[in-house]
């Protein structure tokens, strides 16, 4: 079999008319042969695809995609064959998918990473400033990549997933994860006993910061302009005007 003959997952789910979401699903599953060309990038052989349909292995598509009857792991998460232009998580055993994010989400992401690295390079340099994509894993069926999330030095990154507890972890609004950011991955911080979780709403300009105090997050600062300051990260000052800058 060579390269020429395989095909994409769009290209089969058109040959088959099922949702490319119904191919994946079924590749994870292997319910369907493929050929796994690179870590989660998969190609299929019409013929063999073909083939197995014949045989009946193939189920009809009569249930929303990745619909699962248990809850997923982080192994079950591993296997999902990646998809350009979105990104995966897990929350409760249930995976969640969301378009890549806006041009001015990874602006403000980006400028923000480097104000943090800056800062704990000063008062943590063991510390490390990571950025999605990167599992972070702190329950058994919760996998989440954070925007950025800052681990100190005394809790450092041993391997993915990660599984140590930030400090501080950082998410960065978008339409389509708004509630989630806002909601559960909230809850799934605060379960997980991490100490600060900030939120960025890069399209109305503000930061609203949390802090955990007896097991509960507590609003600690909101800011929409001016100068951002936090009684938890003394010397850590920034302008919110320059952060959510915009070029027109």
């Amino acid at each position: 079999m060579t390269e020429k003959e395989l095909i994409t997952a769009q290209e089969l789910a058109a040959l088959l008319k099922l949702s490319v979401d119904t191919i994946w699903r079924y590749t994870r599953e292997q319910t369907i042969p493929y050929v796994e060309i690179g870590s989660r990038q998969y190609r299929y052989h019409k013929e063999s695809v073909l083939a197995a349909l014949s045989a009946g292995r193939f189920a009809a598509e009569d249930s929303p995609p990745y619909e699962s009857k248990k809850k997923l792991t982080y192994e079950d998460y591993a296997r999902l064959p990646e998809e350009p232009g979105f990104r995966y998580e897990v929350i409760d055993g249930v995976l969640l998918r969301d378009p890549s994010p806006s041009v001015q989400h990874q602006r403000v992401s980006r400028r923000l990473q480097r104000i943090l690295e800056d800062y704990f390079a000063e008062v943590d340099p063991k510390g490390e400033v990571f950025n999605a994509p990167l599992d972070l894993t702190l329950a058994e069926y919760n996998v989440v990549q954070p925007d950025l999330f800052y681990l100190p030095g005394s809790r450092p990154a041993q391997a993915t997933p990660i599984k140590s507890v930030p400090e501080l972890v950082v998410e960065v609004l978008s339409p389509s994860t708004n509630r989630k950011d806002r909601v559960l991955k909230l809850n799934h911080y605060q379960a997980a006993r991490v100490p600060h979780y900030w939120i960025l709403d890069p399209e109305n300009c503000f930061i609203e910061t949390y802090e955990l105090r007896d097991g509960h997050y507590v609003s600690i600062v909101r800011a929409d302009k001016g100068t951002f300051t936090h009684p938890g990260f003394p010397g850590l000052t920034f302008e919110l005007e320059a952060l959510f800058y915009q070029p027109s």
